[in-house]
């Protein structure tokens, strides 16, 4: 069945590929038309859109992540122009790479806006609809830095994505018997040139004297072992097979974490550890119920 989907961070590799998946599967796509650009335009072209013809439809609507009401006022578009929103995709994100010291705490802050903060704006926007409904989907694609070894210089960013991953956990449990699914995509964090091409801290005069001091050898270091663990990146569209695979599977059978990639920090270990220990808890306080979600009828 056809739903209706929504997307953020639609410009990025990850994002333009999803798109191009969900489409090609033959839902309807949202994203903000401050992220439709070339290589997005060019995504609906390669997936072979013929307008009045059933099959994929990418739509642009008007809206900015960073402020609640604009996010609030595209989703009642949405829901207005379909009647439902049947799925969220969380994707926005920026990548950071330095010594935790040389980010100053607005260009953390603002770090956490991007991460963390816009899925929570998105959230409100959305829930009650897909509360009202009694089915519902929250994708969320995070890193495993958020459970994986902490790598130095990575600490920035890696607890944004930690920060994501528990509050995707808590909104599991919360919504579960409201009929709306979660499904975490953790994709491999260890891809060198993921972190070259990433952001730098804004604090330059610190930085340098991480750069001149004993940790002056850190980063060659690491990067050049990440490079031999995980010589490719995690290919955009290994991750947007897998959106597509979750939206597609029938309600109940989505899994809660999926996990993809070498696992050499380990992160997959320490979720499967993780994932027993919350089931075993939820059973012992009495919401064992809150582990699978049910349908509203």
């Amino acid at each position: 069945m056809s739903k209706v989907i929504i997307v953020t961070g639609a410009a990025n590799s990850i994002g333009r590929t999803t798109c191009r998946q969900l489409m090609q599967a033959g839902h309807t796509v949202y994203v903000s038309s401050r992220e439709m650009s070339g290589p997005i335009a060019r995504g609906i072209e390669e997936a072979g859109s013929n307008p009045g013809q059933p099959g994929p439809d990418l739509r642009t609507i008007e809206f900015d992540v960073s402020s609640e009401s604009s996010v609030t006022s595209a989703v009642e578009t949405i829901i207005a122009e379909n009647s439902r929103l049947d799925v969220v995709v969380h994707n926005a994100r920026q990548v950071v790479y330095g010594p935790a010291e040389t980010f100053t705490p607005e260009q953390l802050a603002e770090l956490y806006d991007t991460n963390v903060l816009i899925a929570q704006r998105l959230n409100r926007a959305a829930l009650p609809q897909l509360r009202k409904q009694g089915q519902g989907l929250l994708i969320w694609i995070t890193s495993s830095s958020a459970r994986g070894s902490s790598v130095p210089f990575l600490g920035a960013c890696a607890s944004t994505e930690a920060a994501l991953d528990s509050l995707a956990l808590s909104y599991a449990g919360e919504l579960a018997r409201w009929g709306v699914e979660t499904t975490i995509i953790v994709p491999s964090a260890l891809g060198p040139g993921h972190y070259v091409r990433s952001g730098r801290p804004q604090d330059t005069v610190r930085a340098e004297e991480y750069a001149d001091g004993p940790t002056a050898d850190v980063s060659e270091i690491a990067l050049a072992g990440l490079a031999r663990l995980s010589p490719k990146d995690t290919c955009p569209q290994d991750v947007a097979s897998t959106v597509a695979n979750v939206v597609n599977m029938p309600f109940g059978q989505r899994p809660l974490k999926v996990h993809f990639g070498p696992d050499d920090d380990g992160a997959a270990a320490v979720d499967a550890v993780a994932d027993r220990a919350r089931t075993e808890l939820f059973r012992r306080i009495g919401l064992e119920d809150l582990l699978k979600p049910v349908l509203i009828r």
